[in-house]
């Protein structure tokens, strides 16, 4: 008997939601978004693609691991994550399932990823400052950027949980210029993919 009505108050919620998300422009910002975003990705694939057709460059990765100091691996992972983030971060943590101390090498890697996604951010906020970006920004993308800033924690948040480049997503967090404590706040789920990655790489090493 006490089922229906909860049932009925969660659909109205929902509803609810739907509403908010409609009015606020909350799809169309997240269609924008993947129109904008699919062919610098499908480039971004292809080119890949074809250069691991010519260069196995999860092999090279592997091998870079294999031959590099320790310190060498961890400042080579952090300046990876600092600019654009396209290297898979599954081989560095591969490469932390084989050390001494799995887990702590594991931690340290979550927090370069961390904080280069942070650095990323002022590396956005360095671009918006080139003043032909300023003018396109501020004139032809005020009302996309007025959308960008309301919707800027789920740009961190997918970037963070997602197998998307994080630093990417904090870039682009940096030229809209969302809050950096919306960036610290949801950026730290970063840390949590890297523990469940490391569950799930672990378990399989």
């Amino acid at each position: 008997m006490k089922s229906k009505p909860k049932s009925k108050t969660e659909k109205k919620r929902l509803h609810l939601l739907h509403q908010y998300y409609s009015y606020t422009g909350f799809y169309n910002f997240v269609w924008d978004a993947v129109k904008k975003a699919l062919p610098v990705l499908i480039v971004l694939i292809a080119g890949i693609y074809v250069l691991n057709h010519f260069f196995n460059i999860n092999d090279a990765l592997v091998r870079m691991t294999e031959t590099l100091p320790v310190y060498g691996v961890l400042g080579f992972f952090f300046a990876s994550e600092a600019l654009l983030g396209i290297i898979p971060p599954e081989v560095f943590i591969a490469w932390s399932g084989k050390m001494p101390s799995p887990w702590l090498y594991l931690s340290i890697l979550a927090f370069l990823s961390y904080f280069g996604g942070l650095i990323s951010y002022w590396l956005g906020v360095l671009i918006t400052r080139i003043e032909s970006v300023h003018n396109y920004l501020e004139v032809k993308m005020a009302k996309q950027l007025k959308n960008s800033k309301k919707w800027g924690g789920f740009l961190i948040i997918v970037g963070a949980l997602l197998p998307l480049p994080f630093s990417m997503s904090c870039i682009a967090a940096g030229i809209i210029r969302f809050p950096f404590k919306g960036v610290v706040l949801y950026g730290s789920l970063r840390l949590l993919r890297f523990v469940i990655y490391g569950l799930i790489i672990f378990n399989v090493l």
